[in-house]
């Protein structure tokens, strides 16, 4: 498999996925509810939205929705140039396959900000599933969309030892944000860059022949 073949792969089945799932999650389930996988507790199917970036984090402010929205396609342009010029040099598959899986996160929670706001109703805790494609028009304009969230993964919880500094006798939870595929196909692909740049230093800059 080429290098550009395996990154249209990369990119179809993350975009594949993401977005299945969140159009499922959007139109059948109420905002806030949750449904155990499996019976597990602490493996949850838990749907929320976010404004903002990756694992619920946000930028505040109606302007700061838009320049968000605006930064992601920005950063998103430059990193696909600098894929298709990975692509052309033939750099090595394990920096291709990382980036190729952060531009597919990337791209991913790109189109809940840009579309899902014009082509889904409002989800909130009483209005039930959203429609898609709804009579009035979508809850949102474009680049005005919310992100779609639901994996959340509650595997450790209880409270801090008195005696630890300033958290002492307060409560913790590991693991708190929900996310989505994109956020997982984001991180995935950076802990692949940070692999392949310690395990491969004298290969960063250069181009591998084709096999």
């Amino acid at each position: 498999m080429s290098r550009k073949q395996m990154v249209f792969l990369i990119f179809f089945l993350v975009l594949l996925l993401d977005q299945s799932v969140k159009i499922w999650v959007k139109t059948h389930m109420a905002y806030g509810e949750e449904i155990q996988v499996f019976g597990w507790d602490r493996v949850l199917i838990h749907f929320v939205e976010n404004d903002g970036m990756a694992f619920g984090l946000r930028l505040g402010g109606e302007y700061g929705k838009l320049i968000l929205s605006l930064f992601r396609i920005t950063a998103v342009g430059f990193l696909l140039l600098y894929l298709i010029r990975l692509v052309k040099e033939q750099s090595h598959r394990w920096l291709v396959t990382g980036f190729a899986l952060v531009l597919s996160g990337a791209v991913g929670n790109i189109v809940d900000s840009v579309l899902y706001g014009r082509i889904f109703s409002a989800s909130t805790f009483d209005s039930g599933p959203a429609q898609l494609l709804p009579e009035g028009g979508g809850y949102a304009p474009i680049l005005y969309g919310r992100v779609v969230d639901m994996f959340y993964l509650p595997l450790f919880y209880g409270n801090y030892p008195e005696w630890v500094p300033y958290f002492g006798g307060k409560a913790f939870l590991f693991f708190r944000p929900v996310f989505n595929i994109a956020d997982v196909a984001i991180s995935l692909g950076v802990v692949v860059l940070l692999w392949f740049y310690f395990r491969f230093p004298a290969q960063q800059e250069l181009p591998q022949e084709e096999e």
